[in-house]
């Protein structure tokens, strides 16, 4: 009786194996396909031949340096001297929006670049430095204002209780 027990066991044991080892296949088949897509869909063998939607929407490359109303079309940056440094050096790692937005004089921009150099890999960026801190400075300078506006001219109303 224990022998037919321990062969039952056995065989149920080898099932339950094969089982195992074959949804194991099936995983890795699975997350290497899932990899395999994610790494270049366009590399996908189940692609219709239709034109990538995304080279058809990129800018004509007459666009791509476009300035209207003295502003540079594609990142928004005034047109003025150190302005290609500035896209060519600032824009790689991060919005044109972050860099207009953050007004500061020369010298905070010298902390931040050398954070950014100490911290966040940034190169170094040579005879472009003082280019780039001229530029941003002159056109974008600090806001001298608080938070806030003040509020004025606010109709005020009692709240009824």
């Amino acid at each position: 009786m224990k022998e037919q027990n321990h062969g039952k066991l056995k065989r149920d044991f080898k099932s339950l194996y094969r089982k195992i080892l074959l949804a194991s296949v099936v995983v890795a088949i699975v997350g290497i396909a899932l990899i395999y897509f994610m790494v270049d869909p366009s590399l996908s063998a189940f692609k219709a031949n239709e034109p990538d939607t995304e080279i058809v929407d990129m800018p004509v490359e007459d666009d791509f340096d476009k300035i209207e109303n003295g502003i540079h079309s594609r990142t928004g940056f005034i047109d003025a001297p150190g302005m290609t440094e500035t896209i060519q050096n600032c824009t790689n790692c991060h919005s044109s929006k972050l860099v207009i937005q953050n007004r500061m004089n020369a010298e905070r921009w010298k902390t931040t670049i050398k954070w950014m150099q100490e911290t966040q890999n940034l190169w170094d960026l040579g005879e472009n430095e003082a280019v780039i801190i001229n530029y941003l400075v002159t056109n974008y300078p600090p806001k001298k204002v608080g938070r806030r506006a003040v509020l004025t001219d606010i109709e005020w109303y009692q709240l009824e209780e």
